[in-house]
């Protein structure tokens, strides 16, 4: 069987995440265009939701409980970060790759933020077949809150795990997890509470950069090691290549 990779695209690194869901459309259509050069890869894309989810779910206060003043706040930022997804998904067809938008609102359930149900078995088979799916943060139903944001890097490490993966990577717009200004080449769970890691200065409910640490460090916890680049090193992660970025790791 082919070895499936997972690869998340930042929100950030499609989006203006300064503004009112504003697609970068040329920056799309440059990734997907070394994602086509790279056919043989069975890859699972997740994309963040950047400026299309977040200050929606910001605005409806979803992580916060559902209740009657809240409640349109589903649709509303169900549907921003959708219309992102059929963006993305779009491109990679446009391109000729057998891409389908998966949306986590209809087969996930949380329970006080943290995803306790998430069918992946469809996913696989999609992989199998040639096919890219194209997954998301979102907002899901949570059996505590009602509701809440389930970001795309608690998926990503649920998706690697699931799948079996052993390659996961994503690209950000920056070099890699940064520390006073240069890339740390490794983190491990040990060495994270030293570090001098800030949050994402844009609208952001999910945590920023820290956040995505702690969810790859689970990936760590299982073995199987994350690594965060620029985005313009796609590419050479695909590759196999020197990324020059970050690996999260086991500590050895």
């Amino acid at each position: 069987m082919t070895e499936r990779v997972v690869l998340k695209l930042g929100g950030s690194v499609i989006t203006d995440k300064s503004g009112g869901c504003t697609i970068d459309h040329a920056r799309l259509r440059e990734i997907v265009g070394v994602l086509a050069a790279h056919r043989e890869v069975a890859l699972v894309l997740v994309h963040g939701a950047g400026s299309c989810g977040h200050p929606e779910a910001r605005r409806y206060r979803i992580d916060e409980g559902l209740n009657r003043d809240n409640l349109p706040g589903v649709y509303h930022t169900h549907a921003a970060v959708s219309r992102l997804n059929a963006a993305v998904v779009d491109a990679l067809r446009e391109a000729g790759i057998e891409a389908i938008g998966i949306h986590p609102l209809c087969l996930a359930l949380a329970e006080d933020g943290r995803l306790v149900s998430f069918e992946t078995r469809h996913i696989a088979g999609m992989t199998d077949h040639g096919i890219v799916p194209v997954l998301h943060g979102d907002v899901v139903m949570d059996s505590r809150r009602g509701s809440c944001i389930v970001s795309g890097d608690q998926m990503v490490a649920r998706l690697a795990i699931a799948l079996g993966c052993r390659r996961v990577g994503l690209a950000t717009d920056v070099a890699g997890v940064l520390s006073d200004g240069s890339v740390l080449p490794r983190i491990d769970r040990e060495a994270l509470g030293s570090l001098d890691i800030g949050g994402s200065a844009k609208v952001d409910v999910t945590g920023g950069m820290r956040g995505k640490i702690a969810e790859l460090l689970t990936l760590a916890d299982a073995g199987i090691d994350s690594h965060i680049f620029h985005v313009s090193q796609i590419g050479r992660f695909l590759d196999g290549a020197d990324h020059g970025g970050t690996t999260i790791t086991r500590k050895e």
